[in-house]
């Protein structure tokens, strides 16, 4: 199979199954019903044509009948008035008359079987039209009710189209704030572990972050230190109370007898 054939057998089936999909048989029903009403007063609008074409014929017919009976009334008085040729000449004319109706006759009969075959056929097609519109009712009414049923149904079960979107749109919402919680876990646990600095404290103040430490330093050393002065008294004491007290050298005391 070529790539234009697959191509267009593609098309046909997508588009198929595209309007099947947007087919509504309620719309076409109703339209099939529009159709067969347009027929239907088409039959009609031709009935009542060969009718009027009947009944012109009938007034023709009758029309030349009463000529003609004006001329054989004639041609009656032209013999009582001993006028042959006059006799003559009006029965020469209701002889043509004559065969004008009888050619009229003809076209009249073919007239009335034309009109009764139309009239049967708008019965037969009127009875048809109106057992559709009954049927049309009810497939009408039959699709409306599984439709609601349909709709119903996947309302509850929650697998209609719009159901389905929604359900989708809640398993997403749900991931992302699965994800949103454990991203925000995962920094606390390092902020505090101290791997991760506080974005807050870094950006508030680095300065016055700097001075405060230096200051929490220095008070650290002054603390330090005054504990080692204190620690340093008490130990100098202990030493001079526990060591030996040193006695004055026997040096030679100065009598007085020495200085006289």
């Amino acid at each position: 199979m070529s790539l234009w054939k697959r191509f267009t057998l593609i098309f046909k089936s997508k588009a198929s199954k595209a309007l099947d999909r947007a087919e509504d048989p309620r719309e076409t029903l109703d339209y099939s019903y529009q159709r067969q009403l347009e027929l239907l007063t088409k039959v009609r609008r031709g009935v009542a044509d060969v009718a009027t074409s009947r009944k012109r014929v009938e007034l023709q017919i009758n029309q030349l009948e009463q000529q003609a009976a004006k001329l054989t009334d004639q041609a009656q008085k032209a013999i009582d008035m001993g006028r042959e040729d006059l006799a003559r000449e009006a029965l020469t004319r209701k002889s043509a008359l004559t065969g004008q109706i009888s050619d009229l006759q003809v076209q009249l009969s073919q007239l009335q079987g034309e009109e009764e075959k139309l009239v049967l056929a708008q019965q037969k097609l009127q009875a048809k039209v109106e057992s559709f519109r009954t049927r049309k009712e009810t497939i009408k009414a039959t699709y409306t009710a599984a439709e609601a049923q349909t709709r119903i149904n996947e309302a509850v079960s929650g697998i209609g189209d719009e159901f389905g979107d929604v359900g989708a749109a809640i398993a997403r919402a749900e991931d992302k704030t699965a994800q949103m919680q454990a991203r925000a876990g995962a920094i606390d646990e390092l902020i505090a572990s101290g791997a991760l600095d506080d974005a807050s404290s870094l950006n508030a103040g680095d300065d016055i972050a700097r001075e405060l430490a230096a200051m929490s330093s220095q008070s650290d050393v002054e603390a330090e230190l005054a504990r080692m002065k204190g620690a340093s008294a008490p130990e100098a004491i202990e030493a001079a109370d526990s060591g030996p007290i040193l006695e004055a050298s026997p040096e030679k005391v100065e009598q007085p007898e020495d200085r006289a």
